[in-house]
């Protein structure tokens, strides 16, 4: 039922997300991987329509992102997403953006959201559907190699 990993439609870089360096800001980034946890979501019903009935949403609790190359203006660029772990609160998750002519890994992002009750504005269980639809995304991905940069620290190496 579920690609592994799932491929989101495909984005261009626009012009406004250039910066002074002729290159992709970094902020935009964000946004290209957020519109691909979009899809990701609609698919899994907890997606815009989920959030604007005041159910529930998902609030992101941490995110790291890996800027491997650059990007320009225009660029296509795919976002693969892959489900790394859950539980009834929440989700991890990975992502690639690539370039979708060229192939090449263009950056990465690691993510763990929170499933949000919109009514009391804190941590609540996912619904017993979507925790059944998060399970065959978990078992579809579950034969996926782990990224390399999957929780990688942060830091400049100590010189011996």
């Amino acid at each position: 039922m579920y690609q592994a990993p799932i491929s989101c439609p495909i984005q261009r870089v626009e012009k406004a997300w250039i910066d002074y360096n002729g290159h992709m800001n970094m902020a935009y980034y964000s946004l290209a991987f957020d519109r691909g946890v979009d899809h990701v979501y609609d698919l899994l019903g907890i997606g815009a329509a989920y959030a604007r009935s005041g159910a529930g949403s998902c609030f992101i609790l941490e995110a790291r992102v890996n800027y491997l190359r650059e990007l320009v203006l225009d660029d296509p660029i795919e976002i693969r997403f892959q489900l790394l772990d859950w539980d009834a609160k929440r989700l991890h998750y990975f992502e690639q953006m690539y370039h979708a002519e060229q192939g090449y890994l263009a950056a990465t992002s690691e993510q763990l959201a929170l499933h949000v009750d919109m009514q009391t504005r804190r941590a609540a269980p996912f619904s017993p559907a979507t925790q059944a639809e998060i399970a065959a995304l978990f078992d579809a991905h579950a034969g996926l190699p782990r990224p390399e940069q999957v929780g990688r620290a942060m830091g400049i190496p100590k010189k011996t």
